[in-house]
């Protein structure tokens, strides 16, 4: 009866933010319980497990607390920078540069500051919300694709190098960057495309996005506090779903395993890395897995950390980032797919 239950709450967890309001605006409890239900139903609890879910969220909440602080601070040089820059490159160019600069650089700063950066961003651009929406969106699956370039961009590629050293691959800090950077930079510079031509239609000025409240101590503890019980979530939700994916993932070849992993639309990436990597597996089953990873965390709001921030802080709702993010996501997965069936 476990692999029902598990299958159940899964579709609970894929639905119901989508469904009822009250979800959508509570998703990090919602997606807290379902982590809570999930690790019971599996009798996984344990001291370690619990310790896990109380200390993973710390660093990445403290990085949100004192980016929070940092940007409220440069908000009014920020403001400036962003007129001047979008009007000496156009808004076209400039959401290009935006799109595939903050995905290169986020394996250096980290996914998490790459999306504060961003929003920052697009609350002084105002294009109209429907083009913002589109740039963030685009921006998130910049920022998903190029933080995991480097064990210090996001917990994703940190799991995966330390799955991997010591073994037969002997993993390093340039692990993933030298397997995937073929894959990664052109797949940022596409998206920047895609920015350049599906956000800039609307050079003047009008109504867009904007922060749903002022940047106060209130709302940084509250985002903080978000952002930590939304890992903690991650953290129990990828125990939980354990059992399901040990029963099939050794079954699965490389082909399969990418296109399971559109999973990672509704589970955070790292959680499902920690599932599913491993020594044992080929270099040619790593990759797909991770391109798969990579790619679906884009697409739904709870797949990526900068996702879920861009989303809460800019008032993204869900249906809003799957009309366009399911789309994208789709057009980048049968690319993907296509080009590790021509490169393997």
């Amino acid at each position: 009866m476990i692999i029902p239950a598990l299958l159940l709450i899964l579709l609970a967890v894929l639905i119901l933010p989508f469904t009822i309001k009250k979800v959508e605006e509570e998703l990090e409890i919602f997606l807290l319980l379902a982590g809570l239900l999930a690790v019971t139903v599996t009798s996984q609890w344990a001291v370690h497990l619990i310790k896990e879910a109380l200390m993973e969220p710390v660093k990445i909440t403290i990085a949100v607390f004192t980016a929070g602080f940092l940007f409220r601070e440069l908000k009014g040089y920020i403001e400036h920078s962003v007129d001047r820059v979008a009007e000496f490159l156009g808004i076209s160019w400039f959401a290009f540069f935006i799109v595939f600069f903050l995905g290169l650089i986020s394996s250096a700063i980290t996914a998490i500051i790459a999306a504060l950066v961003l929003v920052e961003v697009v609350t002084h651009l105002k294009m109209g919300r429907k083009y913002e929406t589109r740039l963030v969106i685009l921006a998130c699956f910049s920022i998903g694709l190029g933080a995991a370039l480097t064990p210090i961009g996001e917990p994703l590629s940190t799991i995966a190098i330390g799955k991997l050293r010591g073994s037969t691959y002997n993993a390093g800090f340039f692990f993933i960057f030298n397997q995937l950077w073929y894959y990664i930079i052109p797949g940022m510079l596409l998206l920047g495309i895609f920015a350049f031509f599906f956000t800039g239609k609307k050079p003047e000025k009008q109504p867009g996005l904007s922060e749903k409240s002022k940047e106060t101590l209130r709302t940084i503890l509250l985002r903080t506090g978000k952002v930590y019980l939304f890992v903690a979530a991650l953290v129990l939700l990828g125990t939980g779903f354990k059992p399901l994916i040990d029963t099939y993932i050794s079954r699965i070849p490389p082909e399969g395993l990418y296109w399971i992993n559109l999973l990672s639309a509704i589970l955070d990436n790292a959680t499902l890395t920690a599932a599913e990597i491993a020594p044992s597996m080929s270099l040619y089953q790593i990759k797909a897995a991770i391109l798969g990873l990579l790619i679906a965390g884009g697409m739904l709001i709870p797949g990526n950390i900068p996702n879920i921030i861009a989303a809460n802080k800019l008032g993204i709702k869900s249906k809003e980032w799957a009309y366009f993010g399911l789309p994208v996501g789709a057009v980048l997965m049968g690319l993907f797919f296509v080009l590790m069936l021509l490169l393997k």
